[in-house]
């Protein structure tokens, strides 16, 4: 399965990543800063592998998260078919 990542806020200090960036995660990491990937990548590999996760009020097979530099990236993770 494949699991798709998009930037929906951003005011990353070097620029990397913009509101609106879409990654498709498949085999390979994206080309996703190394820290924010490091937080994001259970959430990822759960949903790759079946996973139904906590979302909001309810279960889905996505998540949402925040970059560890004091949440200056948002991001959310959706199973794309």
């Amino acid at each position: 399965m494949k699991v798709k990542i998009r930037i929906t806020k951003s005011s990353c200090r070097s620029g990397y990543h913009r509101e609106g960036d879409e990654f498709l995660v498949g085999d390979l990491c994206p080309k996703i800063c190394h820290e924010l990937w490091q937080n994001i990548y259970p959430s990822v590999y759960a949903l790759q592998n079946g996973a139904v996760l906590d979302y909001g009020n309810g279960k889905e097979r996505k998540f949402s998260a925040k970059c560890p530099d004091g949440g200056r990236v948002c991001v959310i993770g959706e199973v794309v078919k």
